[in-house]
């Protein structure tokens, strides 16, 4: 599965193996999780999981800078592949606070990789990478046996865990 072959931060970790964009995926779905006060909604719960989807298509996680560098083709590529991804779901655009909400997750998430998967100090993930998110100890994706707090996982088993989870969504999505 493509998704658990794509890395994040380039592919820099400062664990043995990098970080995929499937890990990353499920760990923005447990923050979405334990910060909604009420059970997520199904397919909000689905749109986190799928949010970097695009990625997969690509075979690279674009970082924030050079997105803007690669300007608006670059978009409207991603913003295709996501419409793909949407229809073939049968997912609804984002309401503005649910992608608020979202992105803040994201945003969160990002910090604590650049901290605990990269190896960035915090004053750096603020001064240097801009992200003035919280960074959080605790890593709030319930991991497999064997495998230490933010350490990123073989694509094997990256793979695994996110297939799990789009059947269990996807299945509850459709009725």
């Amino acid at each position: 599965m493509r998704i658990a072959r794509t890395y994040r931060w380039g592919g820099d970790s400062a664990w043995p193996l990098p970080l995929s964009v499937a890990q990353h995926s499920l760990t923005v779905l447990a923050l979405r999780r334990q910060w909604s006060k009420e059970t997520l909604g199904v397919e909000q719960q689905l749109k986190c999981l799928l949010h970097d989807g695009e990625e997969a298509f690509l075979s690279f996680d674009c970082i924030t800078p050079l997105k803007g560098v690669l300007g608006q083709p670059f978009k409207d590529v991603c913003d295709r592949l996501m419409g793909a991804i949407e229809e073939r779901y049968s997912l609804r655009a984002w309401q503005p606070e649910e992608y608020r909400v979202h992105k803040e997750a994201d945003r969160i998430a990002a910090a604590c990789e650049a901290v605990h998967v990269v190896g960035w100090q915090r004053h750096e993930v603020r001064d240097v990478l801009g992200i003035t998110h919280s960074i959080l100890n605790e890593d709030p994706l319930p991991r497999p046996s064997g495998y230490a707090p933010w350490e990123p996982w073989p694509a094997d088993v990256a793979a695994n865990q996110f297939l799990k989870e789009l059947h269990t969504l996807t299945q509850a999505h459709r009725q």
